[in-house]
Formats: structure tokens, C-alpha cells, sequence
């Protein structure tokens, strides 16, 4: 079914009036992003000046980057998906490589927006984990590869997944400068992210010439992100790389982290034990009582006996 609506939209871009762009729903941009490899997306509303704004700067634009990226330029309105890239919502112009997105966060110009889309024609942000970590960044034995700014996200977490495209766009803004990533803190990157004491996601660590420097800064936008990276971190405390904990280290750090995760272990324990030892000291008790009972019993009948030896 959804060959039929891309030749159908093929169709559409080919007859449609080169001042307007082909508006799409949220399933049809869905199927877009399965089965095209660049995907140019203007998230937009109605009434709407700057938005108007930008989807004239766009439309002039569609047939350059048609021809330079072979991309499907299109609008979608009022859509649900646009909070999925960009805090402030509409106007978003978002460009989507094989399904990734990057939000573009420049100036309204055609110029810098072809720029930025063709000069980040594959995804910038690198994924790293347990086994490649500290390979890539050599970040406790001189970071000889350079400068790391780390996400630390996991599956579940909604500001995670709402992050993505702003983290490609300061991965495209810091290109030339350093190395942007991100490491699954739930998953394959978990001890990295108790080596480094990160306990809630999203956090955000620039690893610079042997120290690291936290984000701690109430704002996650692009132009934030890349002045900590740059510049700002300089106000930030810096710490001493830890080397990477040994299995035994790390083991217990991840049972601490996760008593400290879900307490209410800890308290059923402690109940737990408690009840335990309460029954044990009743038992114990009782025990005593009925040893004793057995013994008077028995000093009883020895006293019983002895009587009636002596009366015969």
C-alpha cells in the first residue's frame, strides 16, 4: 500500500506548483522515512507567520536539494510527530537520513540549509558502549582521539527519544571540532554508566584532555550544548577520569545502584528480617519453655521414684 501512496506522491511533486510543497499526514511520513534515504520535513501550522517564512525559504530551495540529495521535500501540519524533534515545535525543519533525524537550527537561509543538510548526509552522532568506550575515546589514557561529548540515554526514557534530533544537530554544529555520542546507559553501555556515576538519564558528559565536565545547565537546546562544549565548561567542576572498574567493582556498584533505584527492596529485606528474627527468638523461646517443662517433669518423677523407694 504504501508504494502506491510514493507513486502517487511522486506524481503529486511532479505536477504540483513549484511555489507550494506536498503536504503529507504522520503515515504517510512514517513510510517515507522506511523507504526513502533523505527525507526533508517542514513541520508546520496554520497561521503561522514565521512558518510561512521558512516554507517560502524552502520551497525555493526544493530543486536544489532535489538535485543534490535526491531528497523528498515536504510539509506536514499540525502534526503529533513534531515534538518528537523539536522543543519549541512549529515552524521544525527536520532532515532525515535513512530514519535519523537532524534538526536544523540555523538562520533562515537557503544557503546554510542546503549546506548543513549535504554536508551531514549520514548520521554524526557515534554509539558507543561497554566493549568500544574507552577504545574510542581513550578517555582515561590521554584521550589522543580527541574530545567526547556523551548522551547518556536508555530505551524507556521519553526526553531521551525527544533529544535525538537536537544531539544530531550539535553533532553537526561540533563536526570540525570534536566527537559528539551517546551511550545506552540501559543496555550495552550500563557499566559505562556506572563507571562515570551516572544515575538518571538524560546526562550529558564532555570528556576533555584526561578530566570530564558534566552539563548541569536547565536547557537542552542546541545552542546550550554546543557553548558548554566549547567554551563554558571552564565553569564546571572538573573531575579525574576513573579508570574502568574491574567485574567485581562494577558488580557491586550495580547492586548499590540498583537498592538505590528501587529502596522498597531494601525495606521488605529489612522487614523481612526482622519478622525472622522475631520468629526465631519465639521459637527459641519456646524451646527453652519446653526443655524446662521436660526437665521438671523428669526432676518430678525422679523425686516420685526416691519417695516411694524409701516408704517401702
Amino acid at each position: 500500500m504504501w508504494r502506491l501512496f510514493i507513486l502517487i506522491l511522486a506524481f503529486a511533486s511532479c505536477c504540483a506548483s513549484p511555489g507550494s510543497l506536498e503536504v503529507v499526514n504522520d503515515d504517510e511520513l512514517v513510510n517515507l522515512f522506511r523507504s526513502e534515504k533523505f527525507v526533508v520535513v517542514l513541520f508546520t501550522k496554520k497561521d503561522c507567520e514565521s512558518c510561512e517564512v521558512l516554507e517560502k525559504e524552502l520551497t525555493s530551495l526544493r530543486e536544489d536539494l532535489v538535485d543534490a540529495l535526491n531528497a523528498w521535500v515536504v510539509k506536514a501540519v499540525s502534526s503529533s510527530m513534531v515534538k518528537l524533534y523539536s522543543p519549541t515545535k512549529e515552524p521544525a525543519l527536520v532532515f532525515f537520513r535513512h530514519g535519523v533525524p537532524l534538526l536544523y537550527d540555523g538562520p533562515i537561509n537557503d544557503e546554510l540549509i542546503l549546506h548543513t543538510f549535504t554536508d551531514n548526509k549520514e548520521p554524526v552522532v557515534k554509539e558507543l558502549n561497554d566493549n568500544t568506550f574507552e577504545h574510542l575515546t581513550q578517555a582515561s589514557t590521554g584521550a589522543t582521539t580527541g574530545d567526547w561529548l556523551v548522551m547518556f540515554y536508555s530505551d524507556n526514557c521519553v526526553d531521551c527519544q525527544r533529544l535525538q534530533a537536537r544531539w544530531e544537530a550539535v553533532g553537526a554544529k561540533l563536526k570540525t571540532r570534536m566527537n559528539v555520542a551517546r551511550v545506552n546507559k540501559g543496555a550495552a553501555g550500563a557499566a559505562t554508566g556506572r563507571r562515570f556515576g551516572v544515575q538518571e538519564v538524560p546526562s550529558f558528559i564532555l570528556f576533555r584532555q584526561g578530566r570530564l565536565y558534566r552539563y548541569q545547565i536547565p536547557k537542552y537546546d542546541v545552542t546550550s550544548f554546543a557553548s558548554f562544549a566549547t567554551d563554558w565548561y571552564k565553569n564546571a567542576k572538573a573531575e579525574k577520569i576513573p579508570p574502568p572498574k574491574s567485574p567485581f567493582d562494577d558488580f557491586t556498584q550495580m547492586i548499590a545502584d540498583y537498592l538505590r533505584e528501587n529502596p522498597w527492596i531494601f525495606w521488605v529485606g529489612f522487614a523481612s528480617f526482622v519478622i525472622g528474627l522475631i520468629f526465631s527468638l519465639i521459637q527459641k523461646r519456646r524451646s527453652k519453655s519446653v526443655s524446662k517443662t521436660k526437665s521438671d517433669s523428669k526432676s518430678d518423677s525422679k523425686s516420685s521414684k526416691e519417695s516411694s523407694k524409701k516408704s517401702k
